[in-house]
């Protein structure tokens, strides 16, 4: 029982960190109905920025680590925020009138290019970062939740309350669900559809940025190619929880985060990945839209 305790606490955490990068690709498709593939990316560079603004600060010799953190947060999601902006004004707008498949190959372009500039430009050489938040909680005899989770799992539960409220209850929020809804009705009712499309995206930028600074905190260790797989993981996460739903994207971002890790602790960790996209096939072959998701109604 208590192993199985820790991996639900190792678990909740993975998952919440997929579930914050799995927000952004669902907000995205939620407006104009494409995947942004360069998402993973914007999540690694969040995490290098979030190191160097560390090195930085440390070098200037601020030691107080509540200050160093926050300011690596808010760093973070300013850069990303801007790099999620550009790739919206290069790789999307230019081409959302065009076929589906071009702003797919202009992002998966994208992707290929943030990565290499990454490696170029820092090195092919993984970043450590040794550990800044240490201790734990002993929840009961043989399993403990360390500082560092209940930050993350904090942090998270913070953010998507704050960002679903914003989405329900500000104009821009409204403006989005106009949107998502139908663009070219909420253009024709004032809703400038090209500044909530960029806003989307560097909202959903911020929360990759985040989740790179916890991953960055929490693993100790960076390259160039994090953003890959933790991508591909995340975009799983939307499409079994609902694309197109930001309390989806979450749930399924746990789900990914669970079965990954009770897989590896009761079973094979190198075959971890094949269980979670197994189980990602089974759940859409009986629920199409995933286990939030709306059944598409199509616009005649």
């Amino acid at each position: 029982m208590e192993y199985f305790l820790q991996q639900l606490i190792n678990g909740v955490t993975l998952g919440s960190i997929y579930g914050l990068i799995a927000i952004g690709y669902t907000m995205v498709y939620g407006i104009i109905g494409m995947i942004n593939f360069a998402h993973g990316e914007v999540f690694m560079i969040g995490s290098f920025i979030a190191l160097t603004t560390f090195l930085l600060l440390v070098a200037a010799g601020m030691t107080f680590l509540p200050i160093v953190l926050l300011l690596m947060i808010v760093v973070a999601m300013l850069f990303t925020a801007l790099w999620g902006w550009s790739i919206e004004r290069i790789a999307y707008r230019p081409l959302r009138g065009s076929f589906r498949l071009a702003p797919l190959i202009t992002a998966i372009g994208m992707s290929i290019f943030l990565q290499n500039f990454v490696q170029v430009s820092q090195g092919a050489r993984v970043k450590p970062l040794p550990p800044q938040i240490q201790g734990a909680v002993n929840v009961m005899p043989g399993v403990q939740i360390s500082f560092m989770q209940i930050t993350i799992i904090v942090v998270t539960l913070v953010l998507m309350t704050v960002f679903s409220l914003l989405i329900a209850r500000t104009p821009l929020g409204r403006q989005q669900r106009a949107c998502e809804q139908d663009s070219k009705m909420a253009a024709l009712l004032g809703v400038n559809v090209d500044r909530t499309i960029s806003l989307t995206f560097v909202m959903g930028a911020s929360l990759a940025a985040v989740a790179g600074t916890m991953y960055l905190l929490y693993y100790g260790v960076i390259d160039f190619y994090i953003g890959f797989l933790a991508g591909v993981k995340a975009f799983t996460a939307a499409v079994l929880g609902g694309i197109g739903s930001l309390p989806g994207a979450m749930l399924g971002g746990l789900a990914i985060g669970l079965i990954e890790t009770f897989w590896s602790g009761y079973f094979s960790v190198e075959y971890k990945d094949v269980a979670a996209f197994s189980i990602l096939a089974i759940v859409l072959i009986f629920m199409p839209s995933g286990l939030l998701g709306r059944p598409e109604v199509e616009k005649v």
